[in-house]
């Protein structure tokens, strides 16, 4: 589950629409602009990425990593375990 805390970290990098790569639980790993945050059809959490023009979502709860792809002054890597 993702806490508050983390969860703040996503909501920058969709405000900012940041460079990011995400890490999920199966190991796979994604990049992308944070695009925005919302519910998939399942009705999971979901964090949306930008992939060259597709918005692709990924359950908040499948999450390890999200690491920025670019500087920035609010994170570089946050953790979710």
């Amino acid at each position: 589950m993702v806490t508050c805390s983390q969860y703040d970290f996503i909501e920058i990098a969709c405000m900012f629409k940041l460079p990011i790569e995400i890490t999920l639980k199966n190991g796979e790993a994604h990049q992308g602009n944070a695009f925005d945050t919302g519910y998939d059809m399942q009705r999971q959490e979901c964090l949306f990425l930008d992939m060259d023009g597709e918005h692709t979502a990924f359950p908040t709860e499948q999450l390890v990593a999200m690491r920025a792809l670019k500087a920035n002054p609010h994170f570089d890597e946050v953790t979710f375990e």
